[in-house]
């Protein structure tokens, strides 16, 4: 999409670099003239939210590597050693570890927020699918992470999730070795994560930078799901308008952040990994990072070991056909009424797998587990394709100003319209 204006380099030496290498016309085209919608809400933020989190990350983790030692012996010194020797080291490993945390739950949002919206709808199917790739180095990423700090809970998290893969036939127990670096989790294990740990975040930059690309070229979806029409009344430059709204968002999650490093730095940690690792111990009760606790859950709900990785790793490949599984013509759940009750459903159905992944694989929780395992493949393998071929939809706004001045409506193609005005019907849609 082309923006409102085109910079124009003013002095000589602005002419000259912009001659020779225009990275401040790029800029200027991408982030101060970039035509936005102009009807985003606050859940358009998290993707700023998101690039701010990931630089976060890989500066924290830089200093940090300054102090740590990647061998079984003296990791979990080295870690101690940071809390207390090094100056500020406490802050730096609080906001690394708390960082994770707050990452996924930025990103989950934001992840929920396209798929309400319909934004992994054409023509934006490979931005969609970029997204979920970039879930699925961060969740790699994160996992290597916890076991740096060598505890109980990371040698043996570690232990448990790769034994997983010695379950795919021919090639599993070579998979497992390969990741040990031996016949067992040690030394060599954690020099292996260490080093993937390090360098998948500059991959994820990468892939983030394919990500922006792809949104700048295809455009914006927005809460109406309609594209853009006119570009001098459907949009406005992306600063100042997109920016100050996005700097808000910012400071309201880095108030939650803080507040977690400063006065609850351990609450989403776990105690056993204060724990020197120790391989003839095995905790009570092994359980990943919170983050993970929905996969889990489908892991240990299907009772064939093969067949709970095959559901796992088959938990995140259906998000990347996604765009092809929703066969509705309308994009924004506004405008889909039994969508969005089964969107809410759904929603609920993650956080009790994230709540049953928690909890010990034994009674009631094992079946309730399985229950929520079915409807999650259900939900994108039934729901939603049933969905676009029988759900009667709200009409939709001539244009995206017509859904922010609240005028006439026009209908969806084969859907009459049925509802009171759409802009009316859901605060969201006004941005």
């Amino acid at each position: 999409m082309q923006g409102h204006s085109t910079y124009q380099p003013k002095g000589g030496v602005a002419k000259w670099l912009e001659d020779r290498l225009p990275i401040v016309g790029l800029l200027h085209s991408s982030a101060v003239a970039y035509p936005v919608p102009r009807n985003l809400n606050y859940f358009w933020t998290f993707g700023g939210i998101l690039t701010f989190m990931l630089v976060a990350q890989i500066l924290t983790g830089v200093v940090l590597v300054m102090h740590y030692v990647p061998d079984a012996t003296k990791a979990f010194e080295s870690v101690e050693k940071i809390m207390r020797d090094v100056n500020y080291g406490w802050l730096l490993r609080y906001l690394h570890a708390n960082g994770a945390s707050m990452f996924f739950i930025a990103v989950y949002i934001h992840m929920f927020r396209g798929m309400y919206y319909g934004s992994y709808k054409a023509p934006r199917e490979v931005l969609w699918i970029l997204g979920v790739l970039i879930l699925l180095l961060m969740m790699a990423t994160a996992f290597m992470g916890y076991v740096l700090p060598w505890g109980q809970m990371s040698f043996w998290g570690a232990t448990v999730i790769t034994n997983l893969f010695s379950a795919i036939p021919l090639v599993g127990p070579s998979i497992v070795t390969w990741l040990w670096g031996g016949f067992s989790v040690d030394d060599a294990t954690l020099k292996h994560f260490f080093s993937l740990h390090y360098l998948l975040p500059f991959m994820i930059a990468g892939v983030v930078g394919l990500h922006i690309w792809a949104l700048h070229h295809v455009g914006q979806n927005n809460p109406t799901g309609v594209e853009v029409k006119d570009i001098r009344k459907d949009t406005v430059p992306f600063t100042p308008y997109a920016t100050l709204k996005d700097a808000v968002g910012l400071i309201c999650f880095l108030v939650v952040f803080a507040y977690f490093v400063f006065y609850i730095p351990n609450y989403l940690g776990h105690a056993d990994n204060y724990i020197q690792a120790n391989p003839l111990v095995t905790p009570a009760h092994i359980v990943p990072e919170w983050y993970f606790l929905p996969f889990y859950a489908i892991l240990r709900a299907i009772p064939s070991k093969l067949g709970g990785v095959l559901f796992m790793f088959g938990a995140i490949a259906v998000l990347f056909v996604l765009p092809w599984l929703d066969s509705s013509r309308v994009r924004s759940g506004n405008y889909r009424p039994l969508f969005r009750q089964f969107f809410w459903v759904f929603v609920a159905v993650c956080i009790l797998l994230g709540w049953l992944g928690s909890k010990p694989p034994e009674g009631v929780y094992v079946i309730l587990s399985r229950l929520a395992t079915a409807y999650y493949f259900i939900h994108f393998l039934v729901i939603l394709p049933l969905l676009g071929r029988f759900e009667k939809t709200r009409p939709l706004p001539a244009s995206i100003a017509d859904s922010v001045l609240g005028l006439a409506k026009s209908s969806v193609p084969g859907n009459p319209g049925l509802a009171p005005p759409a802009a009316a019907a859901s605060p969201e849609s006004r941005g």
